[in-house]
């Protein structure tokens, strides 16, 4: 199913993550704007109306004092000329007036405007007729503090109206901003959601690629590589497969190689192996001390030459098949005993001495198993350890495992060749004073038999002694579990 929501690429994937991720960021900052313009509209179109609503009431109130002051001088001078400029006066006010009812006011205000309207037009019929008396006159210009008490009114109501506005806008504003406040809240989490998804997402086949490296990088050959994911990292896993299995098939060359050659090695080994032991043990005719020495080197190093044939076959039977055992009590002893007696030719050889210390200590294990694994160990001492020295070898329960200890006398191994002793064919940096040069997999096979008893090996350091340390760690109570 994944397969099918992948893009088709690695940057289309990065794309639409990034694109996915933005979104809610985008539509976020839209709404906000969108709130904030609203807001702004509002604020500026309240503005305008309460400035001109106050602006019309106080040039009403203007005007009407204006015409009051000359209605006043009319009637106290009782000179009718005095009318015209109330006429030019009063102009100016009913142009105001209509301004004033064009504009989006409240009823309360136009309802004051048309009272200040009808009281002006009645107020204007008195003094324009000539027939008027005094008093209907004074009467008619008492008639301007009602009016202007109702363009003050419209004024007030212009400032409640401002108040009021601002009280609505600030109610919006906070409404505003609570909504951007949870809006903010609930892409937190989204957003936050997105990026982990999307995260997994893309790292997830970088993390298959690198499994399969690492895989292929400490011999693990067997698993598939399987990348899901866009269409060029499926394609970089297929070519990471094929790397794999072309792999296999050189490692499968690379053992049958090794298996035929030991084979065909064995022939005429045997052959030499035979010739001298005949003629070590003179059944050819008396030896002098000279031949028989010489009888002693070829029978010494046909065996040696047999032991590196027989780790030939050892690792190639191990890499091919699956290492069996055949587990039954073993004394630990008697392995070291066996082993003791197959190298005292070797041990003379080099004027070795060898010092073992055993514990009492039986074991669920596969005796010859045990053997190959004690017979490198010593051979590789054998091997580094200089004329007169001595060799040792402990085995000792420690817990619920048992320990098995060979050390030499030698030049040691470096620290940076610790970690790769027990890899097939590393020889190290150490020159190796011996006739026959070693193959490079006596410590591998070690390795594999040891971990096909559950155990572990490893090389230590000795402290201030000299040479090398290596120890077998072989588990005593789940021998059977391991097999």
């Amino acid at each position: 199913m994944m397969r099918f929501l992948y893009p088709r690429s690695f940057p289309r994937l990065l794309a639409v993550g990034f694109t996915l991720i933005a979104l809610p960021l985008i539509f976020a900052l839209i709404g906000s704007a969108v709130t904030v313009d609203q807001i702004a509209n509002r604020s500026q179109q309240a503005v305008y109306r309460a400035v001109l609503a106050t602006q019309t009431g106080r040039r009403l109130a203007e005007l009407l004092i204006a015409m009051e002051r000359s209605a006043r001088q009319m009637v106290i001078l009782d000179d009718r000329r005095l009318l015209e400029t109330y006429e030019s006066n009063r102009k100016h006010f009913t142009a105001t007036a209509r301004e004033f009812s064009t504009l989006p006011f409240d009823s309360e205000q136009m309802t004051a405007l048309g009272e200040i309207m009808s009281g002006e037009q009645e107020i204007h019929a008195t003094l324009s007729d000539p027939s008027a008396t005094p008093d209907m006159l004074q009467k008619a210009v008492g008639g301007f503090v009602e009016l202007t008490e109702h363009a003050r009114a419209i004024t007030a109501r212009s400032n409640e109206l401002i108040d009021r506005e601002v009280e609505t806008m600030l109610a919006t504003a906070a409404r505003a901003q609570r909504i951007i406040y949870w809006q903010l809240l609930a892409l937190i989490p989204v957003v936050v959601f997105l990026v982990i998804g999307f995260t997994i997402v893309i790292m997830r086949p970088i993390r298959q690629i690198d499994l399969a490296i690492r895989r292929m990088g400490s011999g693990e050959l067997g698993a598939p590589v399987n990348v899901s994911g866009p269409e060029d990292l499926q394609y970089l896993g297929e070519r990471l497969d094929w790397m794999r299995r072309r792999l296999l098939d050189l490692e499968e060359q690379k053992n049958r190689f090794l298996r035929h050659v030991s084979h065909e090695l064995k022939t005429p080994l045997t052959a030499v192996r035979e010739g001298a032991e005949l003629l070590s043990e003179e059944v050819v005719g008396k030896l002098q001390p000279r031949q028989r020495e010489i009888a002693e080197i070829l029978r010494h190093n046909s065996i040696e030459l047999q032991r590196l044939i027989e780790d030939l076959l050892s690792y190639s039977a191990s890499q091919f098949h699956k290492v069996t055992l055949d587990l039954r009590p073993v004394q630990i002893r008697r392995v070291i005993d066996r082993v003791a007696d197959d190298l005292a030719l070797a041990l003379r050889a080099k004027d070795l001495r060898l010092d073992i210390a055993t514990d009492s200590v039986t074991l669920n294990a596969d005796f010859e198993k045990l053997r190959i694994i004690l017979d490198n160990l010593m051979s590789n001492a054998i091997k580094f350890s200089p004329p007169g020295a001595t060799i040792y070898v402990a085995a000792r329960m420690n817990g619920s495992y048992l320990e098995l200890d060979v050390a030499d006398e030698g030049p040691g191994i470096p620290h940076a060749d610790r970690a790769h002793v027990f890899d097939p064919f590393y020889q190290g940096k150490q020159a190796v004073d011996a006739l026959v040069k070693g193959t490079g997999i006596g410590l591998s096979v070690v390795k594999e038999y040891t971990q096909a008893h559950g155990g572990t090996v490893e090389a230590l350091d000795r402290g201030e002694r000299p040479g090398a340390l290596l120890r077998v760690r072989l588990p005593l109570g789940r021998m059977e579990a391991a097999a």
